[in-house]
């Protein structure tokens, strides 16, 4: 399998995200917040998914085994008791959001919370299983500095995902992912006058920079997680 090159960092941080730390069940569980501004957001998320103006991104880590039916109402409010207010972006995992990893490349930048146990093929032989699924284990989140079109929002998230399963891959993982993976991609707003990227495929200028950030990200993660399971159930 070929290596992409590698990224080339962005001189300053675009993703700058914060760890807040609530009480929940009698444990201090901790959280990924990104208080994006106005941004436009395309996203597979509980809470605020598809596409529109958002203006913050809330990655909450909730306990293994997570079996809430309400799992919208209570990422709005846990977004509600950290102040924030008007539409957001709220996802959920049960992987470390600690220990977050990034990747970033020429304006473009991707965070990654990343915990593969319970890893999976998308086209796996059997039915799907009906009502809400459990929260993703593989949350990606990327920022673009441009603004793009519909169609380019669209691809962008094919192409994220193309980048994460090949991240997974090198890792050493046959899987395409976790069965409730979500991610979240923003874009800058457009403004009259201001030219909109109608592309963001793998070989597009941005989906190539957006590519390479979640590449990194998630295959940092990966190789973190595997690290940290091979501890976990290493003899003693």
């Amino acid at each position: 399998m070929t290596t992409p090159p590698r990224p080339r960092p962005t001189p300053s941080a675009l993703l700058t995200p914060e760890q807040p730390v609530r009480d929940e069940d009698g444990t201090r569980r901790p959280a990924l917040l990104w208080r994006a501004g106005p941004h436009r957001m395309i996203s597979s998320a509980l809470l605020g998914g598809g596409i529109g103006e958002r203006a913050w991104v809330l990655n909450l880590q909730v306990r293994p085994g997570y079996d809430r039916m309400d799992p919208a109402a209570h990422l709005a409010a846990v977004a509600a008791s950290l102040g924030l207010t008007g539409p957001g972006v709220g996802l959920m995992t049960a992987a470390d959001v600690t220990a977050w990893t990034r990747g970033a490349d020429e304006g473009v930048e991707a965070l990654a919370t990343t915990g593969i146990g319970i890893p999976t093929w998308a086209a796996a032989p059997g039915p799907g299983r009906p009502g809400t699924p459990p929260p993703g284990t593989i949350n990606i989140i990327a920022a673009i500095p441009v603004p793009l079109s519909d169609a380019a929002l669209v691809n962008a998230i094919a192409t994220a995902t193309e980048a994460k399963v090949q991240a997974l891959l090198e890792a050493g993982h046959q899987c395409t992912g976790t069965p409730s993976d979500a991610i979240c991609i923003a874009a800058a707003i457009p403004h009259p006058n201001t030219p909109v990227e109608p592309f963001a495929g793998p070989r597009s200028t941005w989906g190539a920079r957006l590519a390479r950030a979640v590449h990194t990200a998630v295959l940092t993660g990966a190789h973190n997680d595997q690290a940290r399971r091979t501890t976990i159930h290493a003899p003693t």
